[in-house]
């Protein structure tokens, strides 16, 4: 008979257990981040966005020249002479005029405004604005939608007429009420965001948890006795996240377009504060003569828009991938 030696079993933990990458277990997160970085348009918009929100952030920073500070020097005979209206111009130029040795990237506006360190002080505006809205947005339409789909019946019927009586209104009535008793500004732009972006988010939520809330673990939860608003914030809600996500990427750069056609109607940003929208409002005032001062805001919205909706459609591509893409 074998008699078992010292060395002939060993613990399987000791082993050196190789595991298959290619089909090792991984996040949700994990995978959709896979997916977003391999399109290759998402991860173009998120460049776009990334370098315009590092110039909104750091460029009037380091300007030379504030976005309200009106550029003038005085003149031989002690005359004050205002950098109004100059084209875009690098310094150490011929002396063909005051201003030959500064340097106007983008020139100046019709006030001697440095043009450079207004497009990126408005597009810092127009993005606090767009973010500080369309988060609060998101709060109020998630929450809003998830109670009407979660709780349905009469309760759901009163919520939904009042979305209907909401929507129905039209977005220039509300601005225009706004405007009566509010002062043109940040608030007013905020406000009227506020009143209507919300709707979306609260009609994919409810279409969310409508289709969640019949889930075997959402019913034993109910069984154990957890409460409605502790299925609906703890279960309900983490499970809907990705199509919120996705909604928020798409409703940023309508929220900027928003907040550009309101200052450019007159009724959003005031001077000497400055946003996209506001500075294409004054370049709309010259471009037949100056042609040059609308062509920095309008390419950053432009920009600002693709990106966004380019990160959007990364998204919404990432959070539900075809077979194809697997």
């Amino acid at each position: 008979m074998y008699t078992p030696q010292q060395g002939d079993f060993e613990f399987i933990s000791d082993r050196d257990i190789s595991v298959d990458e290619n089909f090792s277990s991984q996040g949700y997160w994990k995978g959709v981040a896979v997916h977003f970085f391999k399109n290759r348009f998402a991860v173009t918009g998120l460049i776009l966005v990334g370098a315009i929100i590092l110039f909104a952030i750091f460029a009037p920073l380091v300007s030379s020249y504030s976005y309200q500070e009106i550029i003038s020097v005085v003149d031989s005979s002690g005359k004050e002479i205002t950098a109004k209206s100059l084209a875009p111009q690098i310094g150490g130029g011929e002396s063909q005029n005051l201003f030959s040795d500064r340097t106007f990237i983008f020139g100046t506006d019709d006030m001697g405004r440095d043009l450079w360190t207004r497009t990126w002080q408005g597009a810092r505006v127009s993005l606090i604005i767009a973010f500080v809205a369309i988060f609060i947005d998101m709060l109020i339409g998630t929450s809003y939608g998830l109670i009407s789909g979660f709780f349905g019946g009469m309760v759901d019927n009163a919520l939904q007429r009042f979305i209907e009586i909401v929507g129905s209104i039209p977005t220039l009535v509300i601005i225009s009420i706004l405007a009566i008793f509010m002062e043109k500004g940040i608030g007013l732009v905020i406000a009227s965001l506020l009143i209507t972006e919300w709707i979306g988010m609260s009609k994919i939520s409810r279409a969310e948890c409508l289709k969640i809330k019949e889930r075997e673990y959402v019913l034993a939860s109910r069984t154990l006795g957890a409460g409605s608003f502790h299925i609906i914030f703890k279960q309900i809600l983490p499970n809907t996240i990705g199509p919120i996500i996705t909604q928020v990427m798409f409703s940023i750069p309508v929220a900027i377009f928003t907040e550009a056609f309101l200052s450019f109607v007159g009724v959003g940003i005031v001077l000497p504060q400055c946003s996209i929208g506001s500075l294409i409002e004054a370049g709309f005032n010259n471009v037949t003569i100056l042609p040059y001062q609308i062509l920095p805001p309008i390419t950053v919205l432009a920009i600002l828009m693709l990106g966004f909706n380019l990160i959007g459609d990364g998204f919404r591509e990432a959070l539900a991938p075809k077979l194809d893409d697997m």
